[in-house]
C-alpha cells in the first residue's frame, strides 16, 4: 500500500500547513553568531583572487535566515554593494542561484520563483502547482505583499506594481487556471472544527461529480479541493473512500488528465502530507536523465528550517534510501557540497 492511499493515521497527523514553528528544520540559528566575522570571511572569500567557494557555502547553509538577512545588511554597510550582486557577480550556474535563493527573505525567494515560473515563453505550472498546493495561506499572503511592493534595494526585484492574482490569471488559463487563483488568493478555510456531515456530503458530492456520471463536472471538485480546510479535507477523504472503495486521488487520476489533474493530486496529497508530498518531488527532480536543478533548490531552501527533518523521513520512508544519499550520487562540486550541508546528515 501506497503512503498516499493509507487514510487511518490520516485524521490525528499535524499538517504543516498549519504548523508556524520551525522545529523540524536542519538550519537553526547559529549559536555564538558574530555578524563582523562572517562579514569579514565572505568578503575575504569574494575578493581574493578566485573565490573560496567553501567559505561561502560554510557560511550561507549554516546559518538561519533571519541570520542572513543581518549579514547582507551588515555586508552592504561594510562594502557599499550588496551581497547578491557579488555573489551574482562571483559565482555562476546553479551555485549561483543556490546561494543568492539563501540570501533572499523566504517570500521574497517564493515571489521569485513565481516570478520566474510566470515571464517568458510559456509558463511552468508544475512550479506554480508545487508552491500554492504546498503553502500556508500566511506564506501566500506573505508572498503576494512582496509582489505587490516590489521590494527595493539590497533584493532589487523588477517593479511589478501590480496585483499577483492580476498577472497569474493572463498566464493559466481553463480549469487548471480556475483551481490556481482560487489557491493563489490564499484564504483557504483555516477552522480547526470538522464538520462531520458536511465531509460526508462533500464526500458524495465528488463523487458524483466524477465516479458516478458519465464525464467528470471538474468545478465541483476544485470548489470543494481548493476552498475546505486541511481537517475537514481529511475527513472527506475518508468518507470518500468508503463511499467510492478507491481513494481520491486515484479517482482524479482516472477522471482528469494535465494540469489540473496534477493540481488536484498535489492539493490532496499537501491535504495528506506536505512533506511526502516535496519528499517525491525531489526524488523526481533527481531520478533519470539529468537533473532538475531549479527544484532541488527550492526545495531544499525553502523547507530548511521548517519540515526538511520530515522530507528526509518520509523520503526514507518512500524510496528506501536517504535523501543525502541521493544527492551524494545526483549531485556534485560546490553546488552539491551546499545541498548536503543544507540536508543535513542522515
Amino acid at each position: 500500500m501506497s503512503v498516499w492511499d493509507d487514510l487511518d493515521l490520516l485524521l490525528d497527523s499535524p499538517s504543516s500547513l498549519n504548523v508556524t514553528s520551525n522545529a523540524r528544520g536542519t538550519v537553526k540559528d547559529k549559536a555564538n553568531f558574530k555578524v563582523e566575522e562572517d562579514v569579514a570571511a565572505l568578503r575575504k572569500a569574494i575578493e581574493g583572487i578566485g573565490t573560496t567557494e567553501k567559505t561561502l557555502v560554510e557560511v550561507l547553509t549554516q546559518r538561519s535566515n533571519a541570520q542572513r538577512q543581518l549579514i547582507a545588511t551588515a555586508y552592504h554597510k561594510a562594502t557599499g554593494r550588496t551581497l547578491i550582486a557579488d555573489l551574482e557577480g562571483d559565482t555562476h550556474g546553479y551555485f549561483e542561484d543556490l546561494l543568492v535563493a539563501l540570501v533572499k527573505p523566504p517570500a521574497v525567494y517564493d515571489c521569485h520563483e513565481v516570478i520566474k515560473a510566470i515571464k517568458g515563453a510559456g509558463t511552468t505550472e508544475s512550479t506554480l502547482t508545487e508552491l500554492f498546493a504546498s503553502r500556508s495561506n500566511r506564506q501566500i499572503k506573505a508572498m503576494s505583499e512582496v509582489y505587490l511592493t516590489a521590494v527595493h534595494g539590497a533584493m532589487c526585484v523588477a517593479e511589478t506594481g501590480k496585483m499577483l492574482i492580476h498577472d497569474l490569471k493572463s498566464e493559466v488559463s481553463g480549469d487548471y487556471g480556475k483551481a490556481l487563483l482560487i489557491l493563489a488568493e490564499g484564504k483557504r478555510d483555516e477552522s480547526p472544527y470538522v464538520d462531520a456531515a458536511k465531509a460526508k456530503a462533500d464526500a458524495k458530492a465528488l463523487y458524483e461529480a466524477g465516479e458516478k456520471k458519465w464525464g467528470t463536472d471538474e468545478g465541483r471538485f476544485i470548489d470543494i479541493l481548493c476552498h475546505r480546510s486541511v481537517p475537514q479535507l481529511r475527513q472527506t477523504l475518508v468518507e470518500y473512500k468508503s463511499i467510492s472503495k478507491r481513494t481520491l486521488q486515484e479517482s482524479i487520476e482516472s477522471e482528469m488528465s494535465g494540469n489540473l489533474e496534477e493540481l488536484l493530486v498535489a492539493v490532496v496529497k499537501c491535504v495528506k502530507n506536505v512533506p511526502a508530498y516535496l519528499a517525491e518531488r525531489l526524488f523526481k527532480s533527481m531520478k533519470g536523465l539529468g537533473t532538475t536543478e531549479s527544484t532541488l533548490t527550492r526545495i531544499l531552501v525553502s523547507r530548511s528550517e521548517m519540515d526538511l527533518l520530515d522530507i528526509r523521513a518520509e523520503f526514507k520512508k518512500l524510496f528506501g534510501y536517504s535523501l543525502y544519499s541521493m544527492l551524494e550520487s545526483e549531485v556534485s562540486g560546490s553546488y552539491g557540497d551546499a545541498l548536503k550541508h543544507l540536508c543535513g546528515q542522515d
